[in-house]
């Protein structure tokens, strides 16, 4: 993720890794990463970010979460551990954890992702790992961008993989571990459009 942030200082975002909630205000758009979705919300709740991340993603400011990031963005979850999983929300959808099994059980799979990709030549390499899928769209209002091609592990959910609503993303894959930043240009452009629609930009 740093190595394709650095790539993208030269077209004017500027960055900012590991964001406390008093600066929550001062950005205007936000990647969630992947990483354990439990953990990550205990960490956010004791640290006092969870409530000014909800309301980050309330004001519709552009958020992208990628693996257990688009865990936490799903209004709903399910294979959560004992005592649930708090969640931010915004994404009106339901997502099973750990859909394909393990880390052993990580593979890649090429995608046609809808505004990206323009023919079966031109796929996306989506590397998952410990991937959540997302089993069901609650919403007429969320776009389905990315299902797999084909029957993985324990695929009796859905086969899709990303979606957007709005100003939110959701990617149930790791496009910061492949050399491909098309989806990263594809963020950088919602968010620019987003204030272009006269949202108001943060100074």
């Amino acid at each position: 993720m740093v190595r394709t942030c650095n790539d993208f200082q030269q077209v004017q975002p500027q960055f900012k890794f590991g964001v406390l909630a008093e600066q929550l205000e001062t950005i205007d758009a936000l990647i969630i990463p992947g990483g354990e979705s439990t953990t990550m919300a205990l960490i956010a709740e004791r640290s006092g970010l969870m409530e000014p991340l909800r309301k980050f993603v309330r004001d519709e400011k552009p958020t992208w979460g990628t693996c257990a990031g688009m865990i936490l963005l799903a209004n709903e979850a399910n294979k959560v551990k004992k005592g649930g999983q708090d969640l931010i929300g915004g994404l009106n959808i339901t997502v099973n954890r750990n859909q394909f099994g393990s880390q052993i059980d990580s593979f890649e799979s090429l995608l046609h992702i809808n505004h990206i990709t323009t023919s079966s030549d031109d796929l996306f390499p989506a590397i998952f790992i410990r991937a959540p899928i997302i089993s069901s769209i609650n919403s007429s209002n969320v776009e389905v961008l990315a299902r797999l091609e084909h029957d993985i592990g324990e695929t009796d959910a859905s086969s899709i993989v990303a979606v957007r609503q709005g100003s939110l993303l959701g990617t149930a894959f790791h496009p910061e571990l492949t050399n491909d930043d098309r989806i990263h240009k594809y963020f950088v452009q919602l968010t620019q459009d987003h204030y272009n629609t006269g949202k108001g930009r943060n100074e």
